[in-house]
């Protein structure tokens, strides 16, 4: 086989590889977007709440009456929690969990 036209295989490659990344990638966020979570600190919480400290959503997230995700290791990281599911409790509905 020649140089040449092992070239020509090598662009045929990523040409093929290219337009499946695209594809790929314009799937992904369609997929991706319309089920896109906002989370927010517990300080981010006491912002979209007006009146809400930071002791209370602790506290109900200690009660179990809002569910959080903890990024880090232990106790040293965050804490989120889904922006809807604190909208809907202190809009007294139930949190699609």
């Amino acid at each position: 086989m020649t140089t040449n036209r092992k070239n020509e295989l090598i662009a045929q490659l990523v040409s093929i590889l290219s337009e499946l990344i695209e594809t790929n990638d314009s799937e992904q966020v369609a997929e991706v977007t319309p089920n896109a979570v906002e989370v927010l600190t517990i300080k981010e919480c006491t912002e979209a709440v007006k009146g809400l400290s930071e002791h209370t959503v602790r506290k109900l997230i200690k009660q179990g009456k809002l569910s959080y995700l903890r990024t880090g290791d232990g106790v040293n990281g965050k804490m989120l929690i889904n922006k809807a599911d604190l909208l809907a409790y202190f809009n007294g509905q139930t949190a699609n969990r």
